[in-house]
């Protein structure tokens, strides 16, 4: 399984790398404007379903389906499934695609209703958002290809995809500048193009993989009908991040100008770890789960799920720990150029340092949740997960006024606590969960590794970072200084707490 993790982790890692790249052209040619708020919110609709299908509700539905299949009626049997699934995707994919076009009016009265005030902010949500929707057909058919390839424990091309993804937007962002009415149009152009791209890359890969299938007519079968079952609830218990950071757009589009895009590059640093290890995590384990629910090994699936939270955290802490700690430094050397001000910087850093609050629980929600779908529990998470939601939304209304730009992430961050502590609480009362004398031994010595690091990063800013902050060239050496010093703290005073055993962690790879 640590196998799979790095392998996926090792892809989103670079993904994320050119997503900041990315995003560093964005902030110095948009800032935090209009156009920019427009662009981040038709962005944010088709990837919402993204991030549902591909990392939550689908992949958590097909996967052991599809693993069953495999494992117990042959490949021949997996392939047929995978084909009915493809050509009942593609149906309902397509209409909901037309309907989202024509009435993207509407819809953007629902995800941003504060942006109605302004017409000319408005009309260009619609139109960049027209835009981007096609990318949501395209990208839900490359995360059904994805759930293929990780029940056959091929998890390279899946987790590469989303590189092409940030290379294609930011050659469209240059590559049409001035040939487009707007850089948030040449981007928006560029989110549907990388749609095409990743699909075709799937296509490729499930073929390798042995996969070859044609499309049958779309049929609502005896399988089809189990898999959209289990799926549907899933969309909230396994989408409730996401679903909690689509009410938190909805809450920043009521705020004064340039809060949507404040939070979107807050939460940019934020999905790093989050992206980098939950979803790494998740993907990894939901088969391993699956295949020892379906044998009945109980004793090695709670085992697995102890090992799944034990790197998780080990990886997490001391992220969550740099951006609680540096959130300024972090914003001021990615985004603060061109269009992209020091109090941008200063609003981000406030909104990234809430954000990293929950970050610990917004990782092991995707590392619980798999616990309840390898058993084909879809109801119990999409009943916390609701409840969760609710809790977002209130804590949203309550916080809105008196915190301005701050209520969301806190309100999240909340949502999230109360999340992982509700599913944590229920796997123990099913006998799924019962953390083990090396997890309860070595958490402990994770956040004294931690405090540790804190120290470290406390010192280097005043004496390495500050000064060399002066010079927009040097300051970059300054951000490397406190990223690889900090991390060499955390890593040596882990060693010696005996948080961790690298030598350990590389026997369990093998």
């Amino acid at each position: 399984m640590l196998r799979s993790i790095l392998t996926v982790g090792g892809w989103t890692m670079a993904s994320r790398i050119l997503g900041f790249l990315r995003d560093i052209l964005i902030a110095a040619l948009l800032g935090a404007g209009p156009v920019a708020d427009a662009f981040f919110v038709a962005n944010k609709l088709p990837n919402l379903f993204r991030r549902l299908f591909g990392e939550g509700a689908f992949n958590a539905a097909f996967v052991p389906s599809f693993s069953a299949l495999l494992a117990g009626d042959g490949i021949d049997a997996a392939r047929r499934f995978a084909a009915e699934a493809t050509s009942v995707m593609l149906f309902w994919l397509l209409g909901l695609t037309v309907l989202f076009e024509v009435f993207m009016p509407v819809v953007l009265l629902l995800l941003a209703p504060g942006f109605h005030a302004d017409p000319a902010k408005f009309a260009t949500a619609v139109e960049l958002s027209r835009i981007t929707f096609p990318y949501m057909p395209l990208i839900c058919l490359t995360a059904l290809f994805s759930g293929v390839l990780n029940g056959l424990d091929r998890f390279a091309a899946a987790a590469a995809a989303p590189v092409i993804y940030n290379l294609t937007s930011i050659g469209f962002m240059l590559g049409l500048a001035g040939l487009v009415p707007t850089t948030g149009h040449a981007l928006a152009w560029g989110v549907s193009a990388s749609g095409v791209f990743q699909l075709a890359l799937l296509v490729w890969a499930v073929r390798r993989a042995g996969m070859r299938f044609t499309l049958p007519r779309p049929r609502l079968t005896p399988g089809m009908r189990l898999l959209f079952r289990r799926m549907l609830p899933g969309l909230l218990g396994a989408g409730v991040t996401q679903l909690n950071l689509a009410v938190d757009t909805v809450i920043s589009t009521l705020l004064p100008n340039g809060i949507v895009s404040i939070l979107y590059y807050a939460d940019r640093i934020n999905q790093l770890p989050l992206g980098t290890i939950g979803v790494a995590v998740g993907t990894a384990l939901l088969p391993t789960l699956s295949r020892q629910a379906q044998a009945g090994d109980d004793g090695a699936a709670r085992s697995t799920l102890n090992r799944a939270i034990e790197y998780a955290l080990a990886l997490t802490l001391p992220a969550t720990l740099a951006l609680l700690t540096i959130p300024a430094p972090i914003l001021a050397v990615l985004f603060e150029r061109g269009a992209f001000t020091a109090e941008d910087v200063r609003l981000s850093a406030q909104a990234l340092a809430a954000y990293a609050a929950g970050l610990p629980v917004f990782v092991l929600v995707k590392v619980l949740i798999p616990g309840f779908f390898a058993r084909g529990d879809t109801a119990a998470p999409v009943k916390i997960g609701t409840a969760c939601v609710v809790l977002n939304l209130a804590l949203n209304v309550a916080f809105v006024v008196p915190l301005q730009h701050l209520g969301p992430p806190l309100s999240s961050a909340i949502a999230a606590w109360a999340n992982v502590a509700a599913l944590a609480w229920l796997l123990r009362r099913r006998g799924h969960l019962a953390a083990d004398a090396t997890l309860l031994r070595v958490v402990p010595r994770m956040l004294a590794a931690g405090a540790a690091m804190v120290i470290a990063l406390l010192v280097l800013r005043i004496v390495v970072f500050e000064p060399l902050a002066a010079s927009k060239l040097w300051r970059w050496a300054g951000l490397g200084a406190l990223v690889l010093g900090g991390s060499a703290v955390y890593g040596i005073a882990g060693q010696i707490f005996g948080a961790f055993d690298l030598r350990t962690m590389a026997r369990r790879r093998r």
